[in-house]
């Protein structure tokens, strides 16, 4: 009986082996998506800013360009 015992632990353990090898790949997998993800947040976090910085700056013409349009009618 110990003879068939072998070779079941023998299998299960490069099994075990192989389940832990490709865990390991699906961690570096998801570390390298996880940091694309931030990067694309961060790359939208700062077009936002710019939009908002722009908006700022143009906004003291949008108000004396209605101020013209206000006189003139």
């Amino acid at each position: 009986m110990s003879d068939d015992a072998a070779p079941d632990l023998s299998l299960i353990t490069r099994q075990q082996r192989q389940i832990l090898t490709d865990l390991g790949a699906i961690r570096d997998d998801l570390s390298v998506l996880m940091a694309i993800a931030m990067r694309q947040e961060a790359t939208l976090m700062a077009s936002l800013t710019e939009v908002r910085a722009i908006r700022s700056q143009r906004a003291p013409l949008v108000d004396r360009v209605r101020a013209l349009v206000t006189h003139e009618g």
